[in-house]
């Protein structure tokens, strides 16, 4: 699969988005109360890393803040240095 054929599950009921690639799955891990969506985990297996795959799924989850209205909370590191380094993206942030 090309990376640009990455396919992004938004699993309502695991309230996390997934990146299903090979036998392995990648998660960005979120809870809303209100409106703050609060990202709490991004967890990428070593047999993907270095293919974009977190940024991938921190970009669906914070475009998916933005099309609810959402504001963003995070407690995740990855998903922090993402938004520190998208200045298009921190209008997001409460």
């Amino acid at each position: 699969m090309q990376p640009n054929e990455i396919n992004i599950i938004h699993n309502l009921e695991r309230k996390q988005f997934e990146i299903h690639m090979d036998a392995h799955m990648a998660v960005l891990a979120y809870y809303i109360n209100g409106n703050v969506i609060t990202f709490t985990h991004t967890g990428v297996p070593s047999a993907l890393e270095g293919q974009g795959i977190g940024s991938k799924l921190v970009k669906a989850g914070l475009q998916y803040a933005r099309n609810n209205n959402l504001k963003v909370e995070s407690t995740c590191w990855f998903v922090s240095g993402y938004i520190e380094r998208h200045p298009e993206v921190q209008d997001l942030t409460k």
